[in-house]
């Protein structure tokens, strides 16, 4: 069955090779379905949604390290997608395969971020939508979707940046600092306390927004030998 299959379909590729007003026939549907004008501007449009997702990303990022290869990333995801869903769209048989294809590729790269999945379906989202050539609704939801992103960002709807403060001190003034802390911060955990002969050292995670003045008034505390703060980032992504 499969190698008949086989047969019937390089006998008529054959056929369709030898006769040149086939082959013509062929190239012409082709260009009908898919023109070159039609890629430039899915391409291009493409270009520009991308760098909104990826500009929107840059300028929301409250993790510890922004990567610039993932704002590429964000990119190219936006670029690919679009003339793939271009080729599949008027065809059910390619979509089908296109599909099982996808299906048996596994990606190794771990998501630390969890909103960073949110970001990359956004960019697949964009190519979708300007693959199947609806400009408007695209353009629409990617300004969309970044406003509401920009408020949730600068109006303060997020919990501040987490720290871990890391102080090493003399034992008494283990009470100036708790003293300390309840006052300047309003959320605190302690996370680690070491003693040794040498004084103490405790290690306490903190979210605030004003980092500098609560080293500042730590190191004033006597018997404070150094204040040391680490920004900390949870398995949640907070």
């Amino acid at each position: 069955m499969f190698f008949s299959t086989a047969l019937a379909e390089s006998l008529s590729t054959k056929d369709l090779l030898k006769n040149d007003s086939n082959l013509a026939q062929y190239f012409q549907s082709q260009f009908e379905a898919l023109t070159p004008m039609k890629v430039v501007i899915a391409l291009a449009m493409g270009l520009l949604v991308g760098l909104l997702v990826a500009f929107t990303y840059k300028r929301c990022y409250r993790g510890v390290l922004y990567s610039p290869n993932f704002s590429l990333t964000l990119i190219m995801l936006t670029l690919i997608t679009t003339p793939v869903v271009m080729c599949i769209k008027s065809d059910i048989s390619l979509s089908m395969g296109m599909v099982g294809a996808l299906s048996i590729v596994r990606f190794r790269t771990a998501v630390k971020e969890p909103l960073d999945t949110a970001y990359m379906f956004w960019a697949l989202t964009m190519g979708i939508l300007l693959g199947a050539e609806l400009y408007v609704a695209a353009v629409a939801v990617a300004l969309g979707i970044a406003v509401i992103l920009f408020l949730l960002t600068f109006l303060k709807l997020s919990n501040n940046a987490a720290y871990l403060l890391v102080v090493h001190y003399d034992e008494a003034a283990e009470g100036d600092i708790q003293q300390l802390l309840r006052a300047m911060v309003k959320y605190r955990r302690l996370r680690s306390k070491t003693v040794t002969r040498n004084g103490a050292e405790m290690t306490v995670e903190v979210r605030l927004d004003d980092k500098q003045s609560l080293v500042a008034s730590v190191l004033n505390i006597e018997g404070v030998y150094d204040a040391t703060l680490v920004a900390c980032q949870t398995e949640a992504g907070a």
